[in-house]
């Protein structure tokens, strides 16, 4: 997996010369080395919300159920990822975009799913089949929306979904241990071991993100968890005893394997606010790609590409997956490489793809240490909020109202984590969608930022012309950025100016 100018002279050399930048084809063996790299790189976000969802669902303990949603997260990444890559021009933007599932809907569908034995599954995929399908009926118009949509709004959002994934972590790391106090009153508490095993986890992440060099060091998180689970091992913490339970190969029949979706009406809703923000970040990825590659990137194309981004939540529940959306650290990575060839995006799309058929590898995964999951988790879900905040540094907070919105909605996504039945006199169906911290601060957001910023706004305002090209190398999950360049292009339909231009 070299980055040396040697190989991609070589690739250079022998590559086929494309009609677009992102045609360009290489030799099958760079196509698999750089389409595995791309892989590794999103591999530890892409089975991370299929893992938080089983948790909370009740089946952190049942390998067989575990291998099913990590292995359904893979199949129907490949599957997304190749419409992306190489689907037809109306579905599908061409380019090289990695698919996967997205972090922006994991609270919501934790919430949804939350039970024992992954009897409330049904209910999340059935909210997020119908959002599938409001998103896919919205891309066409998207654009007259995502004005409502700009970094102040997103950067709120994604700072509040890392945030409040940070609670999942620490419940990996006590693992259901408490500690009794003297009047017989047991609360939740993590053993010495477990914080150990935990700190020495994110210890091995950290010391690889400072010294590994290049995509060495963005497989740190992937290399923590292989590390951190082979300590636990001759401690006793590890136990593989039941990853025999998993199927070692996909069986067709286990389709719908948590049953046929279920559609509430407050889940849908919930949903649907959270598609509108996987739709303003996929068409800020897209704009962020087309100004990596040099491609050309329109109001359609984009669009196609918002149609495959959506896919997974249409798919996905058939192999009981959840939404998907573009992966920013892939797009980070593209800028690392220079390789901007789809085909290589394509090829990693069948590696997922082949890794989604072995279910057991996600019993695997299912049966490394909580505690070291929870280590990971601390950067995992914490980059989610800092890719939030570095949005939000790109914001100007002077002689405006934005301080007070940004302090309004994460107010409002806290109260629910802080005090958890706080909505409880609420009817059941409203109490489900006021208790998602993400959609009262989406909402919030929303209309604050209509009020701010939006009415008696001076028509004649610009976007910024260009994307700043430092920050695209430092993309990181779930991040969404340039959503003012992805406005512009969406509204007029017209290509951003290239950098330097």
């Amino acid at each position: 997996m070299s980055n040396s100018p040697s190989a991609k002279d070589s690739a250079r050399t022998n590559a086929t010369p494309p009609t677009r930048p992102e045609d360009e084809k290489l030799p099958a063996r760079l196509l698999f080395v750089y389409g595995l790299q791309h892989i590794l790189t999103m591999y530890a976000g892409a089975v991370a919300p299929a893992l938080v969802i089983g948790s909370a669902a009740g089946l952190a303990n049942d390998p067989a159920s575990m291998g099913i949603l990590v292995s359904g997260a893979l199949l129907v990444a490949g599957i997304a990822t190749l419409i992306q890559s190489v689907g037809h021009r109306r579905f599908g933007a061409q380019m090289p975009i990695v698919v996967a599932s997205s972090f922006v809907p994991v609270s919501a569908v934790t919430a949804l799913a939350a039970g024992q034995d992954g009897e409330n599954l049904p209910v999340a995929f059935g909210a997020s089949l119908a959002a599938g399908v409001f998103a896919l009926v919205l891309t066409p118009f998207f654009g007259q929306l995502i004005r409502f949509f700009p970094p102040i709004v997103t950067g709120t959002i994604i700072t509040v979904i890392g945030v409040s994934l940070m609670p999942v972590a620490a419940g990996w790391i006590v693992d259901g241990a408490a500690r009794t106090a003297e009047d017989g009153t047991a609360a939740p508490a993590a053993p010495l071991s477990h914080l150990a095993l935990a700190g020495f986890t994110l210890a091995v992440i950290l010391v690889g993100s400072r010294v590994l060099p290049g995509i060495w060091g963005r497989l740190s998180i992937l290399i923590g968890l292989v590390v951190g689970t082979l300590v636990s091992l001759p401690l006793g913490m590890a136990d593989f005893s039941r990853v025999g339970e998993a199927d070692i190969v996909f069986d067709p029949t286990s389709v719908f394997y948590f049953g046929a979706p279920r559609f509430e009406v407050a889940a849908i809703v919930t949903m649907c606010v959270i598609m509108l923000v996987v739709l303003t970040e996929g068409a800020s990825h897209i704009i962020a790609v087309g100004e990596i590659t040099g491609s050309e990137v329109d109001a359609k194309r984009i669009s196609a590409g918002l149609r495959a981004d959506v896919s997974g939540s249409l798919i996905g529940p058939i192999f009981s997956a959840t939404p998907t959306s573009s992966f920013a650290q892939n797009i980070g990575l593209l800028a690392l490489t220079k390789v901007r060839s789809r085909y290589v995006v394509a090829t990693g799309a069948l590696i997922l793809v082949a890794l989604g058929l072995f279910p057991v590898l996600g019993g695997v995964m299912a049966a490394i240490p909580a505690p070291v999951l929870g280590g990971a988790g601390l950067v995992l879900f914490g980059s989610v909020a800092a890719s939030g905040v570095k949005t939000l540094a790109k914001v100007d907070f002077t002689n405006n109202l934005n301080l007070v919105l940004v302090a309004t909605s994460v107010g409002v996504a806290i109260i629910p984590l802080a005090y958890p039945t706080f909505y409880a006199f609420l009817p059941e169906s409203v109490e489900l969608v006021a208790h998602s911290g993400i959609i009262g601060a989406a909402v919030a957001a929303i209309l604050l930022n209509i009020c701010f910023n939006v009415l008696g706004r001076d028509s004649g305002a610009k976007a910024p012309t260009r994307i700043d090209q430092e920050e695209i190398g430092s993309a990181g999950p779930g991040e969404a950025k340039y959503t003012d360049q992805a406005g512009a292009v969406y509204r007029d339909g017209e290509p951003e100016a290239p950098a330097g231009a």
